[in-house]
């Protein structure tokens, strides 16, 4: 008895691995992979009817799940789409992601349309001086109505009776940092209004533009819009948002043609992440706007290791962005392209750690991967004192 109960659940185990790779894969290529799910459920039962008869099943099916998982993890050379006459919106090109999306699809062919805050940033002059004359540069604030209608007009104006192929929505910020409780409202709003409101603007604004060519959708946002990254609720809030509605509009969008795309990223040295001073003025900041209740209970000591976390964090954050350029490449090249896209170092492990296992584990792998904070809330540590 004890020796079927073993056989059991080491079948169970393989049939699990095997069941969640095949809806991985599914759900990673969308609808174009369902024949193939269908026909490796169909072996698996057939394989599974086997495996009550004799050890030989059980060997099948191990063979079985063993060769779906390396072919899963195989991507056959897929042959781009051409990149001639075709235009391509990207926001947010004056540093990160975006100016090195910008260079590389110059690179590509494509004409660029690249729309920074400042066209005299650096990341603006260098795009100038290291790209064709194919990429046109564009001032646009993403969060400014009148802005976007400048962009879209000039947009129009260069494409003629074309229409845009892709819109990379990149442009994005992470204002500040901490404990839900002790963000400022202001913090949730200044990223709802840049990562959520400003993309959203932009998206229905070159939509027409884009359902003319069918064209793409390329929108870049995070793991912590669909996973409690500690002390990032602000952040997560409105790239949740933003995942959802972009979503959405993947659904609603499949009559018009237009194809869908969202990134993932893992961590990546961008924006202000390595600059010291920005970290000291938002913990600064932080401080000042606190009520000296909520400061006493939380204390400073608590403050600055999330503080440090943070800068920590940043400082071990990948330079190489090349993981997240080449998703947006093939988003926009591929004739099939992936619905997601999960760009980076240990993000894949992350989602499916999430998905399958108990909540205590993701939680656990989100402390320890993220913030590790070893500093107690001033006012636990006097209960605790106490008692």
């Amino acid at each position: 008895m004890k020796e079927f109960a073993l056989s059991f659940w080491i079948y169970m185990g393989v049939m699990s691995v095997f069941v969640g790779g095949a809806l991985r894969k599914s759900l990673a290529a969308h609808i174009r992979a369902a024949a193939t799910i269908v026909a490796w459920l169909g072996v698996t039962v057939l394989v599974e009817r086997l495996y009550w008869l004799s050890l030989l099943g059980f060997l099948l099916v191990a063979v079985l799940a063993a060769a779906c998982c390396l072919y899963a993890g195989r991507s056959a050379p897929v042959l781009g789409l051409p990149t001639d006459s075709k235009v391509v919106f990207i926001t947010g090109c004056d540093s990160g992601f975006g100016n090195a999306a910008a260079r590389h699809l110059d690179s590509l062919g494509f004409e660029v349309i690249a729309s920074v805050l400042h066209l005299d940033s650096p990341g603006a002059v260098e795009l100038l001086c290291c790209c064709s004359s194919n990429l046109t540069l564009v001032q646009m604030d993403i969060t400014q109505p009148k802005d976007v209608q400048k962009a879209f007009s000039r947009t129009k104006a260069k494409l003629g009776l074309r229409g845009l192929w892709g819109l990379v929505n990149n442009a994005g910020v992470c204002v500040s940092f901490g404990d839900a409780e002790l963000s400022l409202m202001t913090t949730y709003r200044g990223c709802m209004e840049v990562n959520f409101f400003g993309t959203l603007n932009v998206t229905k604004t070159f939509l027409p533009l884009l359902r003319r060519a069918r064209g793409r959708i390329v929108t870049i946002s995070s793991p912590s819009g669909e996973q409690p990254f500690p002390s990032l609720a602000a952040y997560g809030a409105s790239k949740a948002a933003l995942n959802l509605v972009i979503n959405t509009l993947r659904h609603e969008l499949q009559p018009w043609g237009v194809e869908v795309s969202l990134i993932l990223p893992s961590a990546f040295r961008t924006g202000q992440c390595s600059n010291s001073e920005y970290w000291e003025q938002q913990h600064k900041h932080l401080i000042e706007s606190l009520t000296p209740g909520l400061l006493e209970e939380y204390g400073e000591e608590y403050l600055l290791e999330t503080k440090e976390l943070f800068q920590l964090h940043a400082s071990r954050a990948s330079e190489d962005l090349s993981p997240v350029i080449s998703t947006i490449a093939d988003a926009l090249t591929s004739p099939q392209p992936k619905v997601r896209y999960y760009a980076g170092p240990g993000v894949q492990l992350m989602y499916f750690i999430h998905t399958y296992l108990p909540t205590f584990f993701s939680d656990k792998f989100l402390q320890r991967l993220f913030v590790k904070k070893k500093v107690v809330p001033q006012n636990d540590m006097n209960k605790n004192f106490k008692k």
